[in-house]
């Protein structure tokens, strides 16, 4: 039996949608080089930032290529990738570009229809952007003024893949709120830094970094530095981070706990030895922690790897 009122209702909302779809592009963003606008979803993406790469991929979007880092570290694989999403890279056969220094022949050679860039950082290309300009369109993204999530929106949105983006932030905001409810917290407030091997500075994250943002999400306070405490501002302009140095680095730390990134269990006796932190109460309290190499900077993948770490550290 049919029922033809039921039918007309059907075709017409199949005919809305379709035109809804389609008035969705072209799509702009606001970015540091101004609005950007794409015409149609990309089908060929090439990353310039390893660390816009991993979020590329969480969320399904076209990547065919990207820049790599140094080969064969503690935080990459032979191809140069994070070693967080390289074996997803290499399922989906993501080919490495080149190493570190930005190649704009061999971005070239791909044929891509959209470049992405990091505005700020050690795998920022921005000073090819006009060159890259001339191969495909080339969106410029600050993934250090925001959390993982939010960059995963912006990214999401522009591509026409916001619907994998939601899914995959969706899965882990539930994530993070269980590891709140099973996690006892250390000592309050923390210092979430990065340490320097020579024990000479270190990298302090502020509440605007991905980092913070998400310590925050875990129920951690973040220590601010005095007022009166300048840090140095390398790597371009950025305010998710706050570079301590030399011997008064100790100055800009004022958590009970010390939370380590881009750090393995085994630099946490090399922190609890540093002369110029031993009277830090985190340091005479042994309230130090180590989170994992990947997260220096975060995508879905490394902060799923801070999560698990967090999650077993502190599970009591």
């Amino acid at each position: 039996m049919r029922f033809p009122a039921l039918s007309l209702l059907l075709s017409l909302f199949f005919i809305c949608t379709h035109v809804q779809a389609d008035a969705a592009w072209p799509r702009t963003i606001a970015t540091p080089k101004g609005p950007f606008t794409l015409q149609q979803p990309p089908q060929r993406i090439v990353s310039t930032s390893v660390t816009l790469s991993g979020t590329l991929l969480a969320i399904n979007a076209p990547l065919i290529g990207s820049g790599a880092t140094s080969r064969n570290s503690s935080v990459s694989d032979a191809q140069g990738f994070f070693t967080q999403w390289s074996a997803m890279a290499k399922a989906r056969q993501v080919k490495p570009l080149y190493i570190s220094q930005p190649n704009a022949e061999a971005i070239a050679a791909e044929a891509p229809d959209l470049i992405v860039i990091a505005a700020t950082g050690g795998d920022s290309a921005l000073r090819l952007y006009d060159q890259l300009q001339t191969i495909a369109s080339v969106l410029v993204i600050d993934y250090g003024d925001k959390s993982w999530q939010a960059l995963t929106l912006q990214l999401g949105e522009i591509t026409g893949h916001e619907a994998d983006a939601n899914k995959v932030i969706a899965a882990f905001d539930q994530r993070v709120e269980a590891v709140r409810h099973k996690i006892t917290l250390p000592p309050q407030p923390t210092s979430a830094l990065v340490y320097y091997e020579d024990g000479r500075g270190m990298n302090l994250w502020t509440p605007a970094s991905a980092q913070g943002a998400l310590l925050q999400d875990l129920g951690f306070t973040l220590a601010a530095p005095p007022a009166s405490f300048q840090g140095s501002t390398s790597m371009g302009k950025r305010n998710d981070i706050i570079q301590l140095n030399g011997e008064n680095m100790a100055d800009g730390i004022t958590g009970n706990t010390l939370l380590l990134f881009a750090a393995d269990e085994k630099t946490v006796p090399q922190v609890a030895k540093n002369p110029f932190l031993a009277h830090l109460p985190a340091v005479q309290q042994h309230d130090i922690f180590a989170v994992g190499n990947d997260t220096f900077r975060l995508d879905y993948y490394s902060a799923s790897n801070m999560l698990s770490s967090i999650e077993r550290q502190f599970t009591r």
